[in-house]
């Protein structure tokens, strides 16, 4: 029989997976906006910089409350496959900022977050599939990157 994990065990899971999930940005210690990017020809409707700092800490919150709503559902052990979809996105979301950022190839950039975009669809509907409320918080984030997909395309192609 299974049982719920305990309240405490609850609350660290929770922090745990948020905690995790604000790793990422751990990923801007190879590369970040700098000197290139503030050369860049951008076009008008680019966010102000100081958007993307909130934008992501929201974004990161849902994304682990969204997994740690999956991992209650019976942990690793019932779902595992969908929580390593979790795990291969958050992936492609670090890779991304060494990759543009750091690198300074936003036509790789853009290969690599057409990718996120692809396992990240897989990794919400995984979710939607075992709690339907992390399907839905998975869902801003995915608007999010599909809107800095189409910003990569257009910094790429506005910067040959």
């Amino acid at each position: 029989m299974n049982h719920p994990p305990s309240p405490t065990r609850q609350a660290l899971g929770l922090v745990a997976w948020v905690g995790f999930s604000f790793l990422a940005a751990a990923s801007s210690l190879l590369g970040s906006p700098d000197e290139w990017y503030s050369r860049l020809n951008k076009p008008s409707w680019n966010p102000p910089g100081w958007v993307f700092g909130p934008a992501w800490s929201l974004l990161y919150t849902l994304m682990g409350t969204a997994a740690w709503l999956v991992w209650r559902q019976g942990g690793w052990n019932r779902q595992g496959a969908a929580l390593r979809w979790f795990i291969l996105q958050w992936i492609f979301n670090a890779l991304w900022t060494p990759l543009f950022f750091g690198l300074h190839r936003p036509d790789l950039a853009f290969v690599e977050i057409l990718i996120l975009i692809s396992v990240l669809t897989v990794t919400l509907v995984r979710f939607w599939k075992i709690s339907r409320p992390a399907g839905v918080l998975l869902i801003p984030y995915l608007a999010w990157v599909c809107f800095a997909a189409f910003l990569n395309l257009t910094l790429w192609r506005l910067n040959p």
